[in-house]
């Protein structure tokens, strides 16, 4: 990472390495039934706020080989890319089906290949109006980029299978926004990820009743992201596998979200991608402490997406993109796939969940096959939920207190922590020890230091709470004071301890 000081391709766009990348039109050549031609916004002027050098290198480029000014003629300037694809979907939003959607305010800029030969897709945000504006300026804040450039790079690093920021460009516009104090400054953020393709996409498909578009999209989809269901011969089969696999990506992405302590914010169909992947951050917030009511968005009034919530709504999203799915596929063979889910996310949570408390992936195998991992989990549920303590200072205070000493001498367990001055939470914490010192004799004497190293690579130091976005969004306003940014990025980035 490095912080920085349609058209006749010239001689400089010619010689520009993100430009002559082997760009590929695998969605393009599907048809314009997904998507419409569209044209970029023209900006008064442009400033490169954030370059992703380890993604350059993810696309077999050398960083030094690109410059600021290579990255703000291809995507703040968008010299030399033709054609720019909005792409056309439908969604659930908040539980009501809304037809009047697709890319408001961006597009696929382009789809490439990284080093380990899988194709990737650059998408942008706030690069212009489109045919789904909807009254909208097609623009993003720079607030905005500043959020999910810090979220996708957080996530990353917290190991979430999550949709990563490529660049962010400021862009000299004045917005007005109801949501931020106006006026406001403008971007566009470039996003890379394995696809842009929706649930939200076939649910439009469905609602222009073309199973043959389904039927393609859905070929499409497997043959690019699901290459182990691309060996089954039969397409019912193919298709039904691929909604399998699609719910185990799905429950194990939930599991990381929840695991982390993130709570997304905007969970429509629109939002969910058909590879499993996380993307699009908007109203996203990591809960400080363990609260399953905790909900990001100040507009979801009922918390209907809330952090606790998240688990049964992608599953009523998984039950949702049937809809459209059944037109090529029998119903019954995706309900016993869906029917998995619980089962599915309450395995990788805990397994996920045990993680943080330090065991291994050996001795996670072990702990899932009895009980104990089950109670272990859920009484580190109700400990948090009961005491006054953050959810991610109780899991670092739990790496920076482990000793060795407490598979033998259990009331050494967080000696120094949650004393009793809260009766009800001394007892939970009487409670937690037995199970979490059960748990450390289950696994052999010679493992506790792995358990250590667990610990320091799980829980991070460096949270992305709120108030620490807060903090460097100041100085970026009063005083164009980018380094508390620069700052804040590395340390989300680099979270764990050494």
């Amino acid at each position: 990472m490095s912080s920085p000081a349609s058209s006749v391709p010239t001689s400089a766009t010619a010689t520009n390495p993100l430009l002559t990348l082997d760009y590929l039109p695998a969605l393009e050549a599907l048809g314009d039934e997904y998507y419409d031609v569209v044209e970029a916004a023209d900006f008064p002027s442009h400033q490169l706020r954030f370059r992703n050098d380890d993604l350059v290198r993810h696309l077999g480029l050398d960083p030094a080989a690109v410059s600021d000014d290579h990255f703000i003629q291809a995507f703040g300037k968008f010299e030399g890319r033709e054609p720019l694809l909005a792409l056309r979907y439908h969604g659930y939003q908040f539980g009501q089906y809304n037809p009047f959607l697709g890319d408001g305010r961006g597009f696929l800029y382009g789809q490439v290949r990284g080093v380990d030969r899988e194709l990737y897709d650059f998408g942008t945000k706030g690069s212009g109006t489109t045919p789904y504006s909807r009254g909208g300026d097609g623009r993003l804040t720079l607030k905005g980029g500043v959020r999910e450039v810090l979220a996708s790079e957080a996530l990353h690093a917290l190991g979430v299978t999550t949709s990563r920021t490529f660049s962010l460009v400021e862009t000299g516009e004045a917005l007005w926004r109801g949501d931020e104090p106006s006026p406001t400054r403008s971007s566009v953020m470039v996003r890379f990820s394995r696809s842009h393709i929706r649930f939200g996409t076939f649910e439009r498909l469905e609602y222009h009743q073309r199973p043959d578009l389904i039927a393609k999209l859905l070929e499409h989809v497997i043959d690019v992201y699901y290459p182990a269901v691309r060996l089954f011969t039969d397409p019912q089969e193919r298709f039904v596998r691929f909604y399998d696999e699609l719910v185990e990506r799905v429950a194990q992405l939930v599991a990381q979200w929840m695991s982390v302590g993130f709570c997304h914010g905007v969970l429509n169909t629109d939002n969910m991608s058909i590879t499993g992947e996380s993307f699009d951050y908007g109203p996203y917030a990591f809960m400080d402490k363990f609260d399953r009511r905790f909900t990001a968005a100040y507009f979801d009034h009922g918390g209907r997406y809330s952090y606790g919530n998240q688990p049964i709504i992608c599953q009523m999203n998984l039950k949702a993109l049937q809809k459209p799915l059944q037109l090529v596929m029998p119903e019954a063979e995706m309900d016993a796939a869906l029917a998995q889910y619980k089962d599915r996310y309450q395995h990788h949570y805990q397994g996920l969940m045990l993680r943080k408390l330090g065991f291994g992936a050996d001795q996670v195998d072990d702990l899932l096959t009895d009980d104990l991992a089950t109670t272990l989990v859920n009484q580190t549920q109700e400990l948090l939920a009961a005491v006054e303590v953050g959810y991610h200072e109780f899991f670092l205070g739990l790496t920076q207190q482990f000793s060795p000493q407490w598979r033998t001498e259990p009331d050494h367990i967080f000696a120094t922590t949650l004393q009793a001055s809260d009766p009800e939470a001394a007892e939970r914490l009487q409670l937690w020890r037995q199970w979490y010192h059960q748990a450390l004799q289950s696994v052999p004497e010679s493992a506790l230091e792995d358990i250590q190293q667990t610990l320091r690579k799980t829980n991070p130091e460096t949270v992305l709470l709120r108030p620490e976005i807060e903090a460097i969004w100041e100085p970026i306003t009063v005083e164009d004071d980018w380094q508390p940014f620069y700052d804040l990025l590395q340390r989300v980035q680099q979270p764990f301890t050494a």
